[in-house]
């Protein structure tokens, strides 16, 4: 049985920065939401990701679709963007 590509993605990425007390916050309310497990990526050392979300961290990314959810949101946003 093979599997698909698409199902070894992440179901969510976390992209944040070492020392962002936004990305901690970011971390609270995914747990207050229930998020499943995601991937955090940290963006300091790529600067291909660093110009991509430099100012926009955390943002939470849904890679298989690409949607993204910026800074800031809470719990019940949280859980919109993931019902997708």
């Amino acid at each position: 049985m093979t599997e698909s590509r698409s199902a070894s993605l992440p179901r969510l990425v976390l992209y944040q920065r070492d020392d962002c007390h936004l990305c901690d916050l970011a971390l609270e309310v995914l747990a207050q939401a229930r998020a499943p497990e995601f991937d955090s990526v940290f963006i300091d050392d790529d600067p291909v990701l660093e110009a991509r979300y430099g100012i926009r961290v955390p943002v939470l990314r849904e890679p298989e679709g690409g949607a993204e959810l910026d800074w800031p949101f809470d719990a019940d946003r949280v859980r919109d963007f993931l019902a997708g």
